[in-house]
Protein backbone atom coordinates (compact mmCIF):
# COMPACT_ATOMS: atom_id res chain seq x y z
CA UNK A 1 0.00 0.00 0.00
CA UNK A 2 1.17 3.17 -0.68
CA UNK A 3 0.90 5.84 1.96
CA UNK A 4 -1.22 9.20 1.11
CA UNK A 5 -0.09 12.45 1.40
CA UNK A 6 -1.70 13.24 4.83
CA UNK A 7 0.60 9.96 6.30
CA UNK A 8 3.82 11.43 4.25
CA UNK A 9 2.62 14.87 5.67
CA UNK A 10 2.31 13.86 9.28
CA UNK A 11 5.83 12.52 9.11
CA UNK A 12 7.21 15.68 7.89
CA UNK A 13 5.09 17.68 10.18
CA UNK A 14 6.73 16.04 13.02
CA UNK A 15 10.23 15.65 12.20
CA UNK A 16 10.03 19.57 11.58
CA UNK A 17 7.42 21.82 13.01
CA UNK A 18 9.09 21.83 16.47
CA UNK A 19 12.36 23.89 14.53
CA UNK A 20 10.32 26.21 12.89
CA UNK A 21 8.50 27.04 16.64
CA UNK A 22 11.53 27.65 17.49
CA UNK A 23 12.88 29.78 14.56
CA UNK A 24 9.99 31.74 14.83
CA UNK A 25 10.71 32.79 18.25
CA UNK A 26 14.47 34.10 17.50
CA UNK A 27 13.12 36.25 14.69
CA UNK A 28 10.28 37.81 16.28
CA UNK A 29 11.21 37.78 19.95
CA UNK A 30 8.61 36.36 22.53
CA UNK A 31 4.99 35.40 21.36
CA UNK A 32 1.87 33.40 22.96
CA UNK A 33 0.55 30.30 21.35
CA UNK A 34 -1.84 32.18 18.79
CA UNK A 35 0.62 34.80 17.21
CA UNK A 36 2.75 31.67 16.66
CA UNK A 37 -0.08 29.76 15.05
CA UNK A 38 -1.17 32.36 12.89
CA UNK A 39 2.62 32.60 11.57
CA UNK A 40 2.16 28.90 10.54
CA UNK A 41 0.37 27.61 7.26
CA UNK A 42 -2.00 25.08 7.67
CA UNK A 43 0.55 22.88 5.71
CA UNK A 44 3.10 23.13 9.02
CA UNK A 45 1.15 23.35 11.54
CA UNK A 46 -2.15 21.51 10.64
CA UNK A 47 -4.06 22.44 13.71
CA UNK A 48 -3.61 24.98 16.37
CA UNK A 49 -4.64 22.52 19.07
CA UNK A 50 -1.06 20.44 18.35
CA UNK A 51 0.79 23.76 19.01
CA UNK A 52 0.12 23.40 22.82
CA UNK A 53 1.59 19.87 23.47
CA UNK A 54 4.49 20.84 21.16
CA UNK A 55 5.18 24.06 22.82
CA UNK A 56 4.60 21.94 26.39
CA UNK A 57 7.51 19.74 25.30
CA UNK A 58 9.56 22.96 24.25
CA UNK A 59 9.46 23.95 27.73
CA UNK A 60 10.13 20.63 29.19
CA UNK A 61 13.30 20.70 27.39
CA UNK A 62 14.26 24.15 28.27
CA UNK A 63 14.77 25.08 25.07
CA UNK A 64 11.77 27.66 25.55
CA UNK A 65 10.85 29.93 29.10
CA UNK A 66 6.92 30.83 29.62
CA UNK A 67 6.30 34.23 31.41
CA UNK A 68 2.33 35.35 32.05
CA UNK A 69 1.81 38.84 30.68
CA UNK A 70 -0.94 40.75 31.20
CA UNK A 71 -3.73 40.64 27.68
CA UNK A 72 -5.29 44.10 26.90
CA UNK A 73 -8.44 42.46 26.00
CA UNK A 74 -9.20 38.99 28.15
CA UNK A 75 -7.28 36.95 30.49
CA UNK A 76 -3.79 36.73 30.91
CA UNK A 77 -1.25 35.20 28.00
CA UNK A 78 1.63 32.80 28.35
CA UNK A 79 4.51 34.28 26.42
CA UNK A 80 7.16 31.88 25.04
CA UNK A 81 10.79 33.06 24.68
CA UNK A 82 13.95 31.38 22.84
CA UNK A 83 16.54 30.33 25.52
CA UNK A 84 20.23 29.82 24.76
CA UNK A 85 19.81 25.73 24.94
CA UNK A 86 16.67 26.55 22.23
CA UNK A 87 19.48 28.94 19.58
CA UNK A 88 21.64 26.03 20.20
CA UNK A 89 19.25 23.74 18.90
CA UNK A 90 17.98 25.48 16.26
CA UNK A 91 21.57 25.93 14.82
CA UNK A 92 21.94 22.06 15.14
CA UNK A 93 19.12 21.55 13.10
CA UNK A 94 19.58 24.48 10.38
CA UNK A 95 23.46 23.02 9.98
CA UNK A 96 21.46 19.41 9.65
CA UNK A 97 18.82 20.52 7.37
CA UNK A 98 20.81 22.53 4.50
CA UNK A 99 22.18 19.69 2.84
CA UNK A 100 19.53 16.88 3.95
CA UNK A 101 17.20 19.51 1.68
CA UNK A 102 19.57 19.74 -0.79
CA UNK A 103 20.00 16.06 -0.94
CA UNK A 104 16.69 15.42 -1.30
CA UNK A 105 15.97 18.49 -3.83
CA UNK A 106 19.14 17.03 -5.78
CA UNK A 107 16.98 13.72 -5.96
CA UNK A 108 13.96 14.79 -6.79
CA UNK A 109 14.52 17.42 -8.86
CA UNK A 110 17.86 17.24 -10.34
CA UNK A 111 21.26 18.59 -10.20
CA UNK A 112 20.36 22.24 -10.82
CA UNK A 113 18.03 22.31 -7.63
Amino acid sequence: MVPGGDEILGQLRRGVVEYCVLAHLRRHGPAYGQDIARSMDDMLLGSEGTLYPLLTRLRERRWVETTWQESPSGPPRRYHTLTDAGRAALDVFLETWEPFRSSVDRLTKGPSA
